[in-house]
Protein backbone atom coordinates (compact mmCIF):
# COMPACT_ATOMS: atom_id res chain seq x y z
CA UNK A 1 0.00 0.00 0.00
CA UNK A 2 1.23 3.17 -1.14
CA UNK A 3 1.42 6.27 1.58
CA UNK A 4 -1.30 8.24 -0.37
CA UNK A 5 -3.52 5.14 -0.99
CA UNK A 6 -3.10 4.07 3.57
CA UNK A 7 -6.29 6.02 4.49
CA UNK A 8 -8.46 4.37 1.79
CA UNK A 9 -8.30 1.15 3.91
CA UNK A 10 -10.88 0.58 6.65
CA UNK A 11 -8.70 -2.04 8.72
CA UNK A 12 -8.11 -1.45 12.47
CA UNK A 13 -6.18 1.01 14.47
CA UNK A 14 -6.77 4.46 14.55
CA UNK A 15 -9.02 4.25 11.11
CA UNK A 16 -11.36 2.31 13.27
CA UNK A 17 -13.48 5.09 14.58
CA UNK A 18 -17.23 5.00 12.31
CA UNK A 19 -17.66 8.95 13.08
CA UNK A 20 -14.53 9.93 11.44
CA UNK A 21 -13.91 7.38 8.85
CA UNK A 22 -10.97 7.84 6.37
CA UNK A 23 -10.89 10.08 2.95
CA UNK A 24 -11.33 8.03 0.06
CA UNK A 25 -8.12 8.50 -2.12
CA UNK A 26 -8.70 6.32 -5.12
CA UNK A 27 -12.50 7.95 -5.18
CA UNK A 28 -11.23 11.65 -5.07
CA UNK A 29 -8.72 11.30 -8.05
CA UNK A 30 -11.71 9.80 -10.18
CA UNK A 31 -13.85 11.97 -9.54
CA UNK A 32 -10.75 15.41 -9.47
CA UNK A 33 -8.20 14.37 -11.51
CA UNK A 34 -9.69 14.54 -14.98
CA UNK A 35 -7.90 15.52 -18.11
CA UNK A 36 -8.00 19.39 -19.07
CA UNK A 37 -9.16 19.88 -15.85
CA UNK A 38 -7.02 22.08 -13.32
CA UNK A 39 -6.26 19.20 -10.85
CA UNK A 40 -3.71 17.00 -11.79
CA UNK A 41 -2.64 14.53 -8.94
CA UNK A 42 -3.90 13.93 -5.36
CA UNK A 43 -2.05 12.47 -2.66
CA UNK A 44 -3.76 11.45 0.76
CA UNK A 45 -1.07 11.17 3.93
CA UNK A 46 -2.12 9.88 7.30
CA UNK A 47 -0.39 11.85 8.86
CA UNK A 48 2.50 15.02 8.37
CA UNK A 49 3.88 17.90 10.02
CA UNK A 50 2.69 20.85 7.47
CA UNK A 51 1.22 20.30 4.11
CA UNK A 52 2.07 22.93 2.93
CA UNK A 53 5.99 22.61 4.03
CA UNK A 54 5.27 19.29 2.26
CA UNK A 55 4.26 20.51 -0.76
CA UNK A 56 6.36 23.71 -1.05
CA UNK A 57 9.35 21.30 -0.59
CA UNK A 58 8.24 19.52 -3.77
CA UNK A 59 7.05 22.36 -6.08
CA UNK A 60 9.66 23.27 -8.00
CA UNK A 61 9.33 19.23 -9.66
CA UNK A 62 5.64 19.39 -9.84
CA UNK A 63 2.97 20.22 -12.69
CA UNK A 64 0.29 23.31 -11.20
CA UNK A 65 -3.01 21.13 -9.76
CA UNK A 66 -0.56 19.11 -7.35
CA UNK A 67 -2.96 18.52 -4.45
CA UNK A 68 -1.54 17.09 -0.67
CA UNK A 69 -4.25 15.98 1.62
CA UNK A 70 -2.90 14.74 5.65
CA UNK A 71 -5.82 13.02 7.69
CA UNK A 72 -3.68 14.99 10.67
CA UNK A 73 -1.61 17.79 10.76
CA UNK A 74 1.13 17.96 13.42
CA UNK A 75 2.48 21.00 12.84
CA UNK A 76 0.03 23.01 11.01
CA UNK A 77 0.63 26.60 10.50
CA UNK A 78 -1.52 29.38 10.04
CA UNK A 79 -1.24 33.29 9.67
CA UNK A 80 1.38 34.65 11.73
CA UNK A 81 3.38 31.78 12.62
CA UNK A 82 0.30 30.43 14.51
CA UNK A 83 -0.45 26.75 15.03
CA UNK A 84 -3.36 24.66 13.79
CA UNK A 85 -4.13 21.09 14.93
CA UNK A 86 -6.97 18.77 15.34
CA UNK A 87 -7.74 15.41 16.05
CA UNK A 88 -7.09 13.51 13.43
CA UNK A 89 -9.94 13.06 10.61
CA UNK A 90 -12.26 15.74 12.15
CA UNK A 91 -11.51 17.98 9.43
CA UNK A 92 -10.05 19.14 6.02
CA UNK A 93 -6.47 19.77 5.91
CA UNK A 94 -4.66 20.10 2.28
CA UNK A 95 -2.61 22.11 0.55
CA UNK A 96 -2.65 22.85 -3.75
CA UNK A 97 -0.01 24.16 -6.11
CA UNK A 98 -1.08 26.85 -8.48
CA UNK A 99 1.09 28.30 -10.99
CA UNK A 100 -0.32 31.39 -12.90
CA UNK A 101 3.08 31.95 -14.88
CA UNK A 102 2.73 35.07 -17.23
CA UNK A 103 -0.89 34.50 -18.07
CA UNK A 104 -1.15 36.68 -14.26
CA UNK A 105 0.86 39.66 -13.11
CA UNK A 106 3.19 38.76 -9.97
CA UNK A 107 1.89 41.54 -8.18
CA UNK A 108 -1.90 40.32 -8.74
CA UNK A 109 -0.55 36.46 -7.17
CA UNK A 110 -1.85 38.31 -3.70
CA UNK A 111 -5.65 38.08 -4.44
CA UNK A 112 -5.07 34.40 -4.18
CA UNK A 113 -5.81 34.04 -0.62
CA UNK A 114 -9.08 35.91 -0.88
CA UNK A 115 -9.57 34.00 -3.86
CA UNK A 116 -9.55 30.54 -1.59
CA UNK A 117 -11.51 32.27 0.58
CA UNK A 118 -13.97 32.89 -2.01
CA UNK A 119 -13.83 29.45 -3.44
CA UNK A 120 -14.21 27.61 -0.35
CA UNK A 121 -17.07 29.99 0.89
CA UNK A 122 -18.93 28.77 -2.37
CA UNK A 123 -18.34 25.52 -2.12
CA UNK A 124 -19.07 24.92 1.70
CA UNK A 125 -22.41 26.38 0.66
CA UNK A 126 -23.30 24.25 -2.09
CA UNK A 127 -22.42 20.77 -0.68
CA UNK A 128 -23.52 21.53 3.19
CA UNK A 129 -25.61 24.39 3.22
CA UNK A 130 -23.85 26.18 5.47
CA UNK A 131 -23.18 30.48 5.59
CA UNK A 132 -19.63 30.87 6.15
CA UNK A 133 -18.29 34.52 6.21
CA UNK A 134 -14.68 35.82 5.69
CA UNK A 135 -12.76 37.69 7.95
CA UNK A 136 -10.09 39.57 6.00
CA UNK A 137 -7.69 38.30 4.94
CA UNK A 138 -7.82 34.68 5.60
CA UNK A 139 -9.61 33.25 8.05
CA UNK A 140 -13.54 31.58 7.83
CA UNK A 141 -16.63 32.46 10.11
CA UNK A 142 -19.35 30.35 10.63
CA UNK A 143 -22.37 31.15 13.21
CA UNK A 144 -22.14 29.05 16.10
CA UNK A 145 -25.21 30.15 19.06
CA UNK A 146 -25.86 33.21 17.56
CA UNK A 147 -21.66 33.93 17.71
CA UNK A 148 -19.09 34.18 15.12
CA UNK A 149 -16.74 31.37 15.24
CA UNK A 150 -13.28 30.65 13.31
CA UNK A 151 -13.96 27.17 11.54
CA UNK A 152 -11.30 27.79 9.19
CA UNK A 153 -8.11 29.80 8.04
CA UNK A 154 -5.84 29.77 4.72
CA UNK A 155 -2.20 30.58 4.17
CA UNK A 156 -0.43 31.00 1.23
CA UNK A 157 3.30 30.73 0.61
CA UNK A 158 5.36 31.87 -2.69
CA UNK A 159 7.67 29.04 -4.25
CA UNK A 160 10.44 29.25 -6.45
CA UNK A 161 10.45 27.88 -10.26
CA UNK A 162 12.47 25.38 -11.84
CA UNK A 163 15.25 27.33 -13.88
CA UNK A 164 16.38 24.34 -15.34
CA UNK A 165 13.83 22.83 -17.27
CA UNK A 166 11.97 24.82 -20.10
CA UNK A 167 8.67 26.63 -18.74
CA UNK A 168 9.87 25.85 -15.17
CA UNK A 169 10.46 29.14 -14.27
CA UNK A 170 8.33 31.70 -12.74
CA UNK A 171 7.26 29.71 -9.61
CA UNK A 172 3.83 29.54 -7.85
CA UNK A 173 1.69 29.60 -4.72
CA UNK A 174 1.35 27.36 -2.23
CA UNK A 175 -2.42 27.68 -0.81
CA UNK A 176 -3.19 25.95 2.37
CA UNK A 177 -6.46 25.05 3.64
CA UNK A 178 -7.52 23.93 7.17
CA UNK A 179 -11.29 23.43 7.64
CA UNK A 180 -12.83 22.27 11.16
CA UNK A 181 -15.66 19.97 10.41
CA UNK A 182 -16.43 17.33 13.36
CA UNK A 183 -14.86 18.99 15.84
CA UNK A 184 -17.36 19.09 19.34
CA UNK A 185 -16.75 21.77 21.57
CA UNK A 186 -14.83 19.62 24.13
CA UNK A 187 -12.32 19.36 21.37
CA UNK A 188 -12.17 23.19 20.45
CA UNK A 189 -8.63 24.30 20.72
CA UNK A 190 -9.73 27.96 21.75
CA UNK A 191 -13.58 28.92 22.63
CA UNK A 192 -13.43 31.55 19.54
CA UNK A 193 -13.27 28.57 17.44
CA UNK A 194 -15.75 26.83 15.85
CA UNK A 195 -16.30 23.75 13.35
CA UNK A 196 -18.81 22.91 10.72
CA UNK A 197 -20.91 20.28 12.92
CA UNK A 198 -21.42 23.31 15.15
CA UNK A 199 -22.71 25.50 12.62
CA UNK A 200 -25.44 22.85 12.34
CA UNK A 201 -23.83 21.94 8.41
CA UNK A 202 -26.27 19.41 6.63
CA UNK A 203 -23.13 17.42 5.29
CA UNK A 204 -20.10 16.79 7.70
CA UNK A 205 -19.01 13.69 5.68
CA UNK A 206 -15.36 15.07 4.25
CA UNK A 207 -15.04 13.63 1.26
CA UNK A 208 -17.75 15.68 -0.62
CA UNK A 209 -17.00 18.49 1.15
CA UNK A 210 -13.35 18.49 -0.34
CA UNK A 211 -14.34 17.52 -3.79
CA UNK A 212 -16.53 20.72 -3.52
CA UNK A 213 -14.28 23.10 -2.33
CA UNK A 214 -11.92 22.06 -5.25
CA UNK A 215 -14.40 22.08 -7.86
CA UNK A 216 -15.33 25.81 -6.49
CA UNK A 217 -11.09 26.83 -6.22
CA UNK A 218 -11.08 24.88 -9.93
CA UNK A 219 -13.84 27.57 -11.11
CA UNK A 220 -12.56 30.65 -9.17
CA UNK A 221 -8.92 29.83 -10.89
CA UNK A 222 -9.59 29.40 -13.68
CA UNK A 223 -12.17 32.51 -14.48
CA UNK A 224 -9.40 34.64 -12.47
CA UNK A 225 -6.78 33.45 -14.70
CA UNK A 226 -8.66 34.06 -18.11
CA UNK A 227 -9.02 37.48 -17.18
CA UNK A 228 -5.21 38.04 -16.37
CA UNK A 229 -5.73 38.12 -12.22
CA UNK A 230 -8.02 41.47 -12.94
CA UNK A 231 -9.92 41.18 -9.68
CA UNK A 232 -13.40 43.31 -10.97
CA UNK A 233 -13.31 41.39 -14.08
CA UNK A 234 -13.39 37.96 -12.39
CA UNK A 235 -16.14 39.42 -10.01
CA UNK A 236 -13.38 38.44 -7.43
CA UNK A 237 -13.56 41.62 -5.65
CA UNK A 238 -17.32 42.24 -5.98
CA UNK A 239 -18.06 38.17 -4.44
CA UNK A 240 -15.50 38.90 -1.83
CA UNK A 241 -16.85 41.89 -0.52
CA UNK A 242 -20.04 40.09 -0.41
CA UNK A 243 -19.30 37.78 1.85
CA UNK A 244 -16.66 39.89 4.50
CA UNK A 245 -17.66 40.07 7.67
CA UNK A 246 -15.05 42.85 8.10
CA UNK A 247 -16.31 45.12 5.67
CA UNK A 248 -18.39 47.47 7.78
CA UNK A 249 -17.31 46.54 11.40
CA UNK A 250 -14.91 48.74 14.07
CA UNK A 251 -11.72 47.22 13.67
CA UNK A 252 -8.14 46.86 15.75
CA UNK A 253 -4.80 46.48 13.07
CA UNK A 254 -2.17 45.21 14.58
CA UNK A 255 0.53 46.45 12.05
CA UNK A 256 3.78 45.09 11.00
CA UNK A 257 6.40 47.23 13.62
CA UNK A 258 4.50 47.51 16.61
CA UNK A 259 1.66 50.08 15.12
CA UNK A 260 -1.78 49.78 15.77
CA UNK A 261 -5.00 51.76 13.75
CA UNK A 262 -8.40 51.47 14.58
CA UNK A 263 -11.51 52.30 12.73
CA UNK A 264 -13.95 51.59 10.22
CA UNK A 265 -13.04 48.74 7.65
CA UNK A 266 -14.96 50.00 4.27
CA UNK A 267 -13.60 48.36 1.47
CA UNK A 268 -11.37 46.06 -0.07
CA UNK A 269 -9.26 47.68 -3.02
CA UNK A 270 -7.92 46.55 -6.02
CA UNK A 271 -4.95 44.94 -4.54
CA UNK A 272 -6.96 43.74 -2.22
CA UNK A 273 -6.18 45.47 0.75
CA UNK A 274 -8.33 46.66 3.20
CA UNK A 275 -9.20 50.03 3.87
CA UNK A 276 -9.84 51.65 6.94
CA UNK A 277 -11.50 55.24 8.12
CA UNK A 278 -10.24 56.19 10.94
CA UNK A 279 -12.03 58.04 13.72
CA UNK A 280 -10.21 61.34 11.91
CA UNK A 281 -11.87 60.72 8.45
CA UNK A 282 -8.25 59.59 6.87
CA UNK A 283 -8.74 56.75 4.67
CA UNK A 284 -5.22 54.00 5.04
CA UNK A 285 -4.96 50.60 3.39
CA UNK A 286 -3.99 48.01 5.25
CA UNK A 287 -1.83 45.38 3.21
CA UNK A 288 -0.42 42.96 6.36
CA UNK A 289 -1.38 42.55 9.92
CA UNK A 290 -3.69 41.41 12.08
CA UNK A 291 -7.48 42.53 12.14
CA UNK A 292 -9.83 42.21 15.46
CA UNK A 293 -13.28 42.72 14.84
CA UNK A 294 -14.45 45.33 17.98
CA UNK A 295 -17.87 45.44 18.79
CA UNK A 296 -19.57 48.36 18.19
CA UNK A 297 -19.09 51.84 19.33
CA UNK A 298 -21.98 53.20 18.91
Amino acid sequence: MTPSDASTGASAGRWSSLDRPPLNAAGLRRALVTEGGLWTSLEVVAATGSTNSDLAARAAGLPEGAVLVAEEQTAGRGRLDRSWVAPPRSGLFFSVLLKPGDAVPQERWGWLTLLAGVATATGLSRAAGVDTALKWPNDLLVTVDGDERKTGGILAERVAGDTSRAGGSGGGVVLGIGLNVSLTEEELPVPTAGSLALAKASVTDRDPLLRAVLRSLEQWYGNWRATGGDPAASGLQETYAAGCATLGRHVRAELPGGRVLTGTAEAVDTDGRLVVRTAEGRHEAVGAGDVIHLRSVH
